[in-house]
């Protein structure tokens, strides 16, 4: 990944971590907890594609693995995370931009239900049965909902911002793509070959021929005082 993507990326993953942490999974909310980590994960994906969200998902489930209050094992959300990113990444938008809200929020309740199954499933492996105690279709239905409700003010946003970083105009002119790589060709074209020098001479060439007009007019005066 380049480096924007990485830069916007980290930031955006531990900004939604502390407020996960340190504020809705203090809410108190009945069944889950609003995954923010998880609609974050989502709207990269749908805009830097299924490698991209697959990376993604692994380091900020990791993160989330090693932040306290955390009283699973450590790698359990990462798998979680990374699975949902590389396929959210698959159903991505064409240039990353949305046609309509439909398919953004399908691909919320997805993830949210898909999350919460492959969390358990994961869970059931290694002996964590926390989700039979409270209820597994309480998890689900409660999951979807929360993170439903929470995907209109943070994944527009969050792809938004992406695309933005995408289209960075320097790396553009940089890598020679788009409209700004055919403005610095044009200009490299007219600095570096010879059209804009035999325009400065025949400039030159213009004011020589000016001056001695100029002088000849001088010197007839002259002559004829």
């Amino acid at each position: 990944m380049r480096f924007n993507r990485m830069l916007l990326s980290t930031t955006l993953v531990v900004v939604a971590l502390v407020i996960q942490v340190s504020v809705l999974a203090r809410l108190q909310l009945p069944g889950a907890v609003p995954d923010l980590l998880l609609l974050v994960v989502l709207g990269l994906a749908l805009v830097y594609g299924h490698m991209a969200g697959a990376f993604i998902g692994f380091g900020a489930g990791l993160l989330a693995d090693l932040a306290p209050p955390a009283d699973h094992a450590a790698g359990r959300y990462a798998l979680v995370l990374c699975v949902i990113g590389y396929l959210a990444g698959l159903v991505r938008p064409d240039n990353g931009q949305l046609k309509s809200a439909t398919g953004p929020m399908v691909v919320v309740v997805a993830a949210a239900i898909g999350s919460t199954l492959l969390y358990a499933g994961v869970g059931a492996l290694v002996g964590d049965t926390a989700a039979r105690h409270v209820g597994l279709g309480s998890l689900l239905f409660t999951a979807a909902v929360y993170d439903l409700l929470l995907a209109p003010f943070t994944v527009p946003l969050i792809m938004a911002l992406a695309r933005r970083a995408e289209n960075n105009p320097l790396s553009e002119s940089q890598s020679g793509g788009g409209p700004g790589g055919s403005d610095a060709a044009s200009r490299w074209l007219s600095s570096g070959t010879g059209l804009r020098i035999g325009k400065q001479r025949s400039g030159m060439r213009v004011k020589a021929a000016r001056s001695r007009a100029a002088r000849a007019v001088r010197i007839k005066g002259v002559k004829r005082l």
